[in-house]
């Protein structure tokens, strides 16, 4: 069984309040993901600080503005800003999401839900392939967590993903809390999901935690990133690896903390959680 070509298979997210904690104690972890559009502007402090931190360790460049499913063109400059970046950090992996958060010069705070019909299909493949050539390299779309959805789609989310993904080429980002979060938010089977998706299109796997809120209307699970992961979350990776490990190999892996960071070592420890899951289904 082969390993992605990293020093682990295992990273975390860089977040700003462990830059020196990171370059100081240089700990033992795989990669580290940052959130592109915050290492825009090549003389920043975030981007000379990463300059001297990818001495020691590979970055993957993850976005969370291209708005690939909107229906107007992409923005040209953010894509030319990406393109640099890449040519800059010469990252890993890039990577985006499957959902929109702009249109009419507005951007959201938020990753909105697609409506899942052939028009959306065409319209999101045709930006996958605009930024593949830009970029000149494969790039991941990872599914996303959600709170509402479309009526009358053609599709159910995971065969739009692997539609998606043959039509383009691209990888994907299996982010593993975003289908635990979405199955329960809207009544469908993790496992249903997940038995859809070709493990040779897999690049990429994210854990992460999320929040319940408990609502009048009834309880909603939110993706906010800000927890250890749950353990059902960790059942649904041990479940993938077991099943498609063998014949296709570790994923690399992240663990992803975006909101409420803890110490970097509560974050070192849950990749340390991921390392053990690794080491005892594969070496079982």
């Amino acid at each position: 069984m082969t390993l992605p070509q990293y020093l682990m298979p295992v990273g975390v997210g860089l977040r700003h309040p462990h830059f020196f904690d990171i370059l100081s104690a240089k700990p033992t972890v795989g990669w580290l993901e940052i959130h592109s559009e915050n290492y825009f502007q090549p003389r920043s402090e975030a981007s000379l600080l990463l300059a001297q931190i990818s001495e020691h360790y590979p970055i993957s460049c993850h976005g969370v503005g291209l708005s690939l499913g909107s229906a107007e063109p992409l923005n040209p400059l953010h894509l030319n800003q990406l393109a640099e970046l890449v040519k800059r950090v010469q990252p890993i992996a890039v990577s985006e999401h499957l959902s929109w958060s702009a249109i009419n010069g507005q951007h959201f705070n938020d990753l909105l839900p697609l409506p899942y019909t052939h028009e959306a299909l065409r319209n999101f493949c045709d930006h996958v392939d605009e930024v593949q050539t830009k970029l000149q390299r494969q790039i991941l779309i990872e599914n996303p967590s959600s709170y509402l959805s479309f009526e009358n789609g053609d599709f159910s989310e995971w065969d739009f993903l692997v539609e998606m993904q043959k039509r383009t080429g691209c990888g994907l980002l299996l982010d593993l809390n975003n289908i635990y979060v979405s199955a329960f938010n809207h009544g469908f089977s993790a496992d249903t999901y997940l038995a859809a998706i070709d493990p040779t299109s897999v690049k990429e796997i994210h854990l992460a935690g999320f929040t319940a809120k408990h609502l009048p209307e009834g309880e909603l699970w939110i993706d906010t990133h800000s927890k250890p992961v749950n353990d059902a979350v960790w059942q649904l990776y041990r479940q993938w690896l077991t099943t498609h490990s063998k014949r296709h190999g570790v994923p690399a892996t992240l663990i992803e903390w975006d909101s409420d960071i803890p110490p970097l070592d509560v974050l070192l420890a849950e990749a340390a959680k991921a390392e053990a899951i690794i080491d005892e289904v594969c070496h079982d």
